[in-house]
């Protein structure tokens, strides 16, 4: 049973980590893009940052959602 314990950490480790890793590379690049877009068509600029917005929290959304399964399964496996 400890051996599950320490898979079930390591794979909540790795959930965290690589959404972590993900959010904060795909958030880089969209902001990198709105300012060549922005700096391209200034006219564009409100338009933009709104769809900017829009995708960040989805981003976000996608690492929390992994945040919170990886927390499922801690405190489901720590519980029995």
């Amino acid at each position: 049973m400890e051996q599950v314990f320490g898979l079930v950490a390591l794979a909540c480790g790795l959930i965290i980590g690589l959404g972590a890793i993900g959010a904060c590379i795909g958030i880089a690049l969209m902001g990198g893009k709105y300012l060549e877009a922005s700096a391209r068509q200034p006219e564009l600029m409100n338009a933009l940052q709104v769809k900017m917005f829009l995708l960040a929290g989805l981003i976000d959304a996608a690492f929390i959602i992994g945040t919170g399964i990886a927390l499922w399964f801690a405190t489901s496996t720590f519980l029995k």
